[in-house]
């Protein structure tokens, strides 16, 4: 139950306080006086997209804040809980705030939430009716959708199975048809994989071989270039008495050198450090020497291993250069490809097991179908006496509204009762409701078998019917009398008066037949400074009640007529209340 409603800054509305209480309350005001503010700042609160153009240009900002009283023990309690929300005691603060820049923001019981949140929290909590919500009952969707949320359970247990199933039959068809479709461009990019990896696996590369082949090319191709190299650094180093060579090599003169300085080392501890130095670098000259004389030794011409590698690099060049990379890269395609290729074959085996599967999943999706649609053609008939017996005391007592549920042939359907029918993710099944406005007359679509004052009560009818239905403590109408008048709008006054003994009512409304059976009526009133025109909430009691009842009357607030017609619609009003209070 909605206990309080702050709004500020939202059209014409300043700061507006309504305060809210168990049983109807009415909402009145002159035209243009914000009445509508009221209605957009709930539906702020249940999450609806925010409309930026409302916000206050004086003030910048937009905020609705709500007060709602929940069961301490309810399911949405626990939801709060479990987002960490802020309790205070069985009282959850709800909250949306919209900037003249466009940004939005949610609250919940003290927590920054996504809008989508507040939608969930408050969905089973407040449920508004208006005439954006008559005008979509004409789609055939929302008619459909109006059914299954009188069915309950019935429908909506096997509607969800059937969602999951149709999603998993809406795949598996695309696969099989991608499969079967693609046949011949799948099989020819196989055969090219086929060709690419026998090639790979002819030359069979290894990773980073063309590196180390133009390392072994280079040293092949030029060994006597290299091997006299190494001989004539090897001779500049270490000099051949027995080939005849008496000038001494580098080894030979830093050798003279260390032994020179190291004979007067222990004169001087610096000269001695200059002897270690020469000493090391003679065992440095030594091993490079050694090593020249390695290498020169181990390096060989060797034509036929030459003409192998120059080969093998040219194959693996080749290789290379068709794939545009080179041979790791070629290593990697391979590895795709292979992978590739697998699942390329492995698809006439998937193709089959789809095929079984799909086959499964149209039989379950059939079975499911017949339930639901079964479901609804039983609650179509319960549906149609519950609306008949709103309208009867709407002052359409042989009125009736049928909902027709049938299904349309389609070759490429789901099987159902011998039949091949259309069918969605909703199920099989078209809903239409239709109008009987009275014995003998013809069974027409809702929107078209009723004048402005019929439709607007039967939209009423459907609406509390759907209403009573849902958890929601607290349910808000929006001028749902629009187009009614005379003793009509007296029923639709004393209907949402009993349907306040079991919910808590919020009605914007023009009418005073309507408004005098209010538990709480509050009045939309606005003022205007010659430059700013703003616009605030506040409660009627007594003879501001009589007042504001004649001003609606006869546009007269102190009318004497219209004052003795407030009061006797007044007096009316209480007498229906009290009759409707007795056991």
């Amino acid at each position: 139950m909605l206990e309080e409603i702050r709004i500020r800054g939202l059209g014409v509305i300043d700061d507006a306080v309504l305060d809210l209480a168990p049983g109807l309350t009415v909402v009145t005001g002159e035209t243009g006086a914000g009445k509508t503010m009221i209605v957009q700042g709930l539906g702020l609160l249940t999450g609806g997209r925010a409309d930026y153009a409302l916000v206050s240009s004086r003030l910048g900002r937009a905020s609705v804040e709500a007060r709602l009283v929940v069961p301490p023990e309810s399911a949405l309690v626990k939801r709060v809980r479990e987002l960490d929300g802020e309790l205070d005691d069985d009282v959850i603060i709800v909250g949306r705030t919209l900037t003249a820049e466009g940004r939005s923001r949610a609250q919940l019981a003290g927590r920054s939430v996504p809008a989508s949140v507040l939608a969930e929290i408050t969905e089973n909590a407040i449920a508004v009716h208006g005439q954006s919500e008559a005008q979509r009952l004409r789609r055939p969707s929302t008619q459909r959708d109006a059914l299954d949320r009188f069915a309950g359970p019935a429908v909506a247990e096997p509607l969800a199975r059937y969602g999951r199933v149709h999603t998993r039959l809406a795949k598996v068809r695309a696969r099989l048809t991608e499969i079967t479709g693609r046949a011949r461009e799948r099989a020819q990019e196989a055969e090219l994989l086929r060709l690419g990896l026998d090639e790979v696996e002819r030359v069979a590369p290894q990773p980073g071989e063309d590196v180390a082949l133009g390392a072994e090319l280079s040293r092949l191709e030029h060994a006597e270039t290299l091997v006299q190299s190494a001989r004539s650094a090897h001779g500049a180093l270490v000099s051949d008495p027995a080939a005849g060579d008496d000038v001494p090599g580098a080894v030979d003169l830093v050798g003279a050198a260390r032994r020179v300085v190291a004979g007067d080392a222990s004169l001087d501890p610096a000269l001695g450090e200059l002897a270690n130095r020469l000493t090391e670098v003679a065992t440095l000259l030594a091993d490079v020497a050694a090593d020249l004389a390695s290498y020169g030794a181990g390096v060989e011409s060797d034509p036929a291993r030459l003409a192998h590698a120059q080969a093998r690099k040219a194959e693996l060049t080749a290789l290379a250069r068709a794939h545009g990379t080179d041979v790791d890269g070629v290593l990697a395609w391979a590895d795709t490809a292979g992978r590739r290729l697998l699942e390329l074959d492995g698809d006439g085996d998937q193709s089959g097991a789809l095929a079984a599967e799909r086959d499964e999943l149209t039989a379950e999706l059939a079975a499911l179908a017949e339930r639901i649609s079964a479901a609804r053609s039983a609650a179509a008939e319960r549906f149609g006496v519950a609306v008949a017996a709103e309208l009867a005391g709407l002052a359409m007592p042989r009125a009736r509204v049928e909902a027709v549920v049938v299904q349309r042939d389609d070759p490429t359907g789901l099987p159902v009762r011998g039949r091949t029918v259309a069918f969605g993710p909703s199920g099989i099944d078209d809903v239409e409701l239709r109008l009987v406005p009275h014995p003998g007359a013809p069974a027409r679509p809702v929107e078209k078998g009723a004048s402005g004052g019929e439709l607007s009560r039967v939209m009423l009818a459907i609406e509390v019917v759907l209403a009573a239905a849902d958890a929601g403590a607290t349910m808000v109408f929006d001028e749902v009398d629009a187009g009614v008048g005379g003793r009509a709008a007296v029923e639709i006054g004393r209907r949402l008066a009993r349907l306040a003994r079991t919910h808590q009512v919020l009605c914007i409304t023009h009418l005073p037949q309507v408004a005098a059976f209010a538990d709480r009526h509050l009045v939309v009133h606005k003022a205007d400074d010659g430059s700013v025109t703003r616009s605030g909430v506040v409660a009627l009691d007594g003879p501001e009640r009589v007042r504001e009842l004649s001003r609606m009357l006869a546009g007269q607030e102190e009318s004497t007529l219209a004052r003795g017609h407030a009061e006797e619609l007044l007096a009316a009003a209480a007498a229906d209340k009290a009759e409707l209070a007795r056991p």
